[in-house]
């Protein structure tokens, strides 16, 4: 793992650094995401757009659209981290999952719309693939699109949607084939948001924020142009666009050391009683250990290679780690740990108790743990396979 850092790329940390500084919206997220009020979002169309213009997004994508056909790996990373550590709002996750369905599997039609629209700002995309029952076990969907005539009509029901209270544009995935076997009946498509029959609800959080919504689709009719590659083909298009967002453990690493240095400052003269400098040297070395691993995993990635295990460990190891650092944050505060934003005695304007509460939803978010556990040990480790309820049909999945 080579861990030396060239002249270049700090320069251009300094350089991706000073850009946000100046440019960003202010738009703050306090710990995960955090969806910004309806009046923000022209400034994160603006933003958007400037990140774009500056190459720090979109230089993989093809030269008619904006990139420069390749992208340099040490960059996307250094660019995932100082928007990480920012605490801004990013363009990323559906945006970048999107865009890159798009540009391998969409036809030329949906390139030539879509993808400016993406680069300027004009669509906010979310991500329609979890339901109440299909959310670590994906393939189990049960969204249907039924195709009549030039049309496919969708009804069923997604959740965990972030940003579909402002999205314009949705990347969908649907049952076609509720014959074939699960994995091969499933279709992609854009999925225009303003379309009648579709109802978003947020989802208010034990934060008080709504970051995740809702959304029900009602016999909504979408152009079968709207495909994504081929009918029925969804799960290869969803995976092999899923396979493109390599910098989500760049950011959760970035955040996490940035958290440790706020721990330490909360700590203060405490640590020299020797249990709370236990407790806090146990956070820190986890937190650094977790920081070598996702490089590791960058430096494999970037020679070509990368285990099919390296991104669920870092997952679960940060998102384990990361509750242990709230709630150390929350013990360290004594009686003052109720208090929230807003009141004058909160400590940190009450981060530490948002953070606390939100923690939580890290080792759900991205993947269940005990899912990914599952994945290391049968795809990586070569264990048997969990054993599985059979369905109602009487087969195993």
């Amino acid at each position: 793992m080579k861990l030396g850092t060239a002249a270049h790329l700090e320069a251009f940390r300094a350089e991706v650094r000073t850009f946000i500084a100046n440019n960003s919206p202010g738009i703050k997220q306090h710990t995960g995401t955090r969806a910004p009020e309806p009046e923000l979002i022209p400034a994160i169309r603006r933003w958007t757009a400037a990140l774009f213009d500056a190459a720090y997004l979109g230089a993989d994508w093809p030269e008619k659209y904006g990139g420069t056909n390749g992208v340099d790996p040490e960059k996307a990373f250094i660019v995932a981290e100082e928007l990480a550590r920012a605490r801004t709002w990013a363009p990323i996750g559906a945006h970048q999952l999107a865009a890159a369905a798009i540009i391998e599997f969409g036809s030329e039609a949906l390139q030539q719309h879509y993808l400016p629209r993406i680069r300027d700002g004009r669509d906010i995309w979310c991500q329609l693939f979890s339901e109440p029952g299909a959310g670590s076990d994906l393939a189990s969907l049960r969204t249907r699109a039924r195709r009549v005539g030039d049309h496919f009509v969708v009804t069923g029901q997604k959740v965990w949607t972030t940003n579909g209270q402002f999205a314009d544009v949705g990347y969908l995935l649907a049952r076609t084939d509720p014959d074939a076997a699960k994995h091969r009946g499933i279709t992609a498509l854009a999925l225009d948001m303003t379309l009648p029959g579709i109802s978003v609800r947020p989802l208010r959080e034990i934060t008080g924020t709504f970051d995740f919504n809702e959304v029900f689709l009602d016999e909504v009719r979408v152009p079968a142009d709207a495909v994504i590659g081929e009918v029925n083909d969804g799960w290869r298009v969803a995976n092999s666009s899923l396979a493109h967002e390599r910098t989500g453990t760049a950011a959760l690493a970035t955040e996490l050391l940035e958290d440790l240095t706020r721990l330490v400052a909360l700590a203060g003269t405490r640590l020299d009683d020797s249990a709370v400098r236990r407790d806090v040297g146990r956070v820190a070395t986890h937190a650094r250990v977790i920081d070598l691993m996702r490089k590791s995993a960058q430096s494999s990635l970037m020679a070509g290679g990368g285990d099919v295990s390296d991104a669920p460990a870092v997952k679960i190891f940060f998102s384990q780690t990361n509750l242990a650092l709230t709630e150390l944050g929350m013990s360290l505060q004594g009686p003052r740990a109720v208090l929230v934003d807003g009141d004058d005695e909160a400590i940190d304007h009450g981060w530490w108790q948002d953070a606390f509460l939100y923690a939580r939803a890290w080792t759900i978010a991205g993947g269940a743990n005990e899912v990914l556990k599952n994945v290391i040990a049968e795809r990586a480790l070569g264990m048997p396979r969990e054993p599985r309820e059979p369905q109602r049909d009487g087969s195993r999945p």
